[in-house]
């Protein structure tokens, strides 16, 4: 930034394309087959926001760019503060996590052709035990009648 005004590298192309300042430093000027523009003129790939939608206290709760190339580290990180969230609810109401999974979604731009990772989704399922219901009572004495004497230790 230059007296308040923001700079980008200019191109190195020649006539009309010229002057026109480049947007994704350091990607690719060579426009791909079927594309309207390069990686590095992308006005998409620069304009792209990421925003989490669900209800829990984790990163990018307003939204806010990344990179395509960091897309997919940046988003694993995210979605993973969801499966500590779930490991953390299930330690503070006695529950247990039975499985916790992520899914990474992918998407082609459709002005330069650039894949990126466009988000994600975490699926968690937790166990919780209710010591009060008198099912699980009974289901609690039958395991414990059945996995009675399963784990001997024979050595002394």
């Amino acid at each position: 930034m230059i007296n308040g005004l923001n700079t980008y590298p200019m191109g190195n192309a020649y006539g009309p394309e010229a002057n026109k300042p480049i947007l994704n430093y350091g990607e690719s000027t060579e426009v791909n087959p079927g594309h309207r523009s390069s990686p590095a003129d992308c006005e998409t790939c620069r304009n792209r926001k990421y925003q989490d939608g669900s209800d829990e206290m984790v990163s990018f709760k307003s939204a806010a760019h990344i990179s395509p190339e960091a897309s997919a580290s940046r988003v694993m990180a995210h979605e993973q503060e969801h499966v500590a969230n779930a490991y953390s609810k299930a330690a503070q109401k006695g529950g247990q996590v039975i499985s916790a999974g992520v899914t990474l979604k992918t998407g082609v731009c459709p002005e330069c052709g650039r894949t990126y990772v466009a988000g994600g989704e975490t699926r968690t399922q937790i166990k919780y035990y209710n010591e009060e219901n008198p099912y699980q009572q009974g289901k609690k004495i039958a395991d414990s009648a059945e996995y009675r004497g399963a784990n001997v230790d024979f050595a002394g």
